[in-house]
């Protein structure tokens, strides 16, 4: 008996997932009784660190309820930040105070509520003086752990565009050239659709 505990014991140790009595008996040697082997394990495991439990219609080993805290880890979870996170960051450390209209109209787009949260959460940005203006809209700001994290002192050491430039971050183009081109070069297929 003592050799058949120490076969279902190691079954079990190894196992990921709890084990059936018939997958033990398929796996020892023709004539071994695993579910007395259970009984007397489970006996010998009461009050230990680690004991035999019943999961559904399998057994596993498992951790004792009272020293699962012991268990526990705590790791960082490193989340890259999605395009539209990293640009309402950048207009707000570059334009704050900015409200969400504000931040709206520079992107281009609609500012999505889980976008703001999650800056917020990340305690980059956090929530400013409101507007006196119609409807005191609340204004965003850069916090202190974004300044930290960023290795800055103030928001005004945030690099200017002639560093974004040098740092090949930006088209080395003046602004004012960036907007000629643009204007220059028709829209193609455009043309036939309107008459002259």
């Amino acid at each position: 008996m003592g050799e058949q505990e120490r076969m279902v014991e190691a079954i079990l140790f190894a196992s990921a997932e709890p084990v059936t009595v018939a997958e033990l008996t398929a796996r020892m040697p023709h004539g071994c009784d695993p579910a007395e082997a259970l009984v007397t394990l489970r006996r010998r495991y009461d009050g230990r660190g680690v004991r035999l439990v019943k999961v559904g219609d399998a057994w596993a080993f498992r951790t004792a309820p009272d020293l699962g805290h012991l268990m526990q880890k705590e790791t960082v979870e490193n989340r890259k930040l999605s395009r539209a996170a990293i640009e309402t960051l950048a207009i707000v450390a570059y334009h704050q105070p900015v409200t969400r209209t504000e931040i709206e109209e520079i992107r281009g787009v609609a500012v999505s509520r889980g976008t703001v949260d999650q800056l917020i959460e990340l305690e980059w940005i956090r929530f400013g003086r409101r507007r006196m203006t119609p409807g005191r809209p609340v204004t965003f700001v850069v916090t202190e752990q974004f300044l930290d994290h960023f290795g800055l002192e103030s928001a005004r050491d945030l690099p200017g565009m002639k560093d974004l430039r040098a740092a090949g971050l930006l088209d080395n183009r003046p602004l004012h050239a960036l907007r000629q081109s643009d204007e220059e070069e028709p829209a193609s297929g455009q043309s036939e659709l309107f008459e002259d």
